[in-house]
């Protein structure tokens, strides 16, 4: 007979946790550092983030966290020792800094509020040598919080700071010359400028915001016990005037809120991108505005590099009415077990009165974990409807006939192979005709 308790098994729990958090971690450099070679044994954690790891953001995008797993503790967890001296410094550093800077604990909304970020601590020449001489490797973490009422801004949160530079630069000098690597960690809530800095580690891993057992999750993906799968979801630009909607953005400019729903004046103005913004962007969001406008990327849509190979071979699709399926066998063709997101990205023929981007992602779908040498076969499917754009003029999803082509790839920018899928018939999908815009919009045109 089965007994139920309503008793969590904290145990359970914390592993779920751990290993969920494992399957969003992506790579987005490796230069034979990772993972950590068996000659590894202590390791130097550098940066406020190590020791103070982000589980979630505040507010909304919180977690309700019963504890936060640091990457010091997810690294000790795992077998690895820490400079013990360096988190010393390290700790009284953030213990001194947090007495300065005590939240304001009579706002009653201030749990809603992000959190302050501490500066970047960088430790002097003499710490940074002992540091080299007694350890095998430098993990450098970069954090980032994130919450409700306010926008993110651009220095010391899109770009490093000038610390967080100074940090990066002269940690991976210090422990290159000694012949050692370096890995950065992104503890990140949201895309930040990479392209100025990412020359200078061996390695950089993006763990996100990773929970409880965040600490834990990334010392997986470090030691080799996971072999990273996550691919982004978002383009990291090479600087942030490079993203379309940065022309509208009011960048750096936060209101005063007073928690009642409005700004904290009643007086109405008419500032453009303060009162009010146009998204002048139109359909080029994201990765359809840079493959579009083939502008340059410091990391494209769908990334995410392994610890071993994937081979794609040529996809065969099946057509039943407007459903299709499209098989693509992919192979480990390397040394390491590991998991590969298959990507469908669909490119639409040419319409001279709707724009349409370069490709759209349509399907994609993970493998179980491949053992070398293992094939398996994936599926991803699509209705014809999937590939309908919308028409204002019309208040109808399009769908032109005419030769789509079907690109499967390792992300937006690494495409394998292309097929082509023939639709004979226009089809149009009516809506009703409501909340037009009150005003003409001058949309970005290719």
């Amino acid at each position: 007979m089965y007994k139920y308790s309503n008793k969590p098994d904290l145990k359970a729990n914390a592993e779920i946790t751990r290993q969920s958090a494992t399957e969003g971690i992506i790579l987005l450099k490796n230069s034979s550092a990772l993972p950590f070679a068996s000659s590894v044994k202590k390791i130097a954690t550098f940066g406020v983030t190590s020791y103070n790891f982000i589980s979630g953001g505040t507010g909304s995008g919180d977690v309700n966290e019963a504890y936060t797993v640091s990457l010091g503790d997810g690294l000790a967890n795992t077998g690895y020792q820490i400079d013990e001296a360096l988190k010393s410094q390290y700790l009284k550093y953030i213990a001194d800094e947090n007495e300065k800077n005590k939240p304001d604990t009579s706002n009653r909304y201030a749990m809603f509020m992000p959190k302050v970020r501490l500066e970047e601590f960088v430790p002097d020449a003499d710490v940074l040598n002992k540091a080299v001489k007694e350890t095998d490797v430098a993990l450098i973490t970069i954090g980032r919080t994130s919450g409700e009422f306010m926008d993110r801004k651009l220095d010391n949160d899109f770009n490093l700071s000038e610390n967080e530079q100074k940090l990066i630069q002269a940690v991976c000098k210090a422990f290159h010359e000694a012949g050692k690597k370096a890995v950065v960690i992104l503890n990140i809530g949201g895309v930040i400028e990479t392209a100025s800095w990412k020359q200078y580690p061996d390695a950089i891993v993006l763990a996100w915001q990773p929970g409880q057992e965040g600490g834990n999750s990334v010392a997986d993906v470090l030691c080799g016990k996971v072999n990273p799968s996550g691919k982004l979801p978002v383009t990291f630009p090479v600087k942030y005037t490079d993203i379309a909607s940065s022309a509208n953005f009011p960048v750096d400019y936060t209101p005063k809120i007073n928690f009642g729903g409005s700004t904290a004046t009643e007086k109405k103005s008419e500032v453009r991108n303060i009162d009010f913004t146009y998204y002048e962007e139109d359909i080029f969001v994201g990765y359809r505005y840079f493959d579009s406008f083939d502008k340059e990327v410091s990391y494209p849509f769908g990334y995410g590099l392994s610890y071993t190979t994937f081979d794609y071979e040529q996809p065969q699709i099946r057509q039943v009415g407007n459903d299709c399926t499209i098989t693509v066998n992919i192979k480990n063709t390397g040394k390491t077990a590991g998991k590969e997101v298959v990507q469908l990205y669909v490119s639409a023929p040419k319409n001279d009165k709707l724009q349409k981007p370069a490709k759209e992602l349509k399907a994609f779908a993970k493998t179980k974990i491949l053992k070398p040498g293992e094939t398996q076969s994936v599926e991803l499917k699509i209705n014809v409807s999937d590939l309908a754009s919308f028409d204002e003029n019309e208040s109808a999803w399009v769908t032109d006939a005419g030769e789509y082509k079907l690109l499967t790839g390792a992300s937006s920018e690494d495409i394998k192979h292309t097929l082509n899928l023939t639709v004979s018939n226009r089809l149009a999908e009516k809506t009703h005709d409501v909340m037009k815009s009150e005003q003409s919009i001058n949309v970005l045109k290719k």
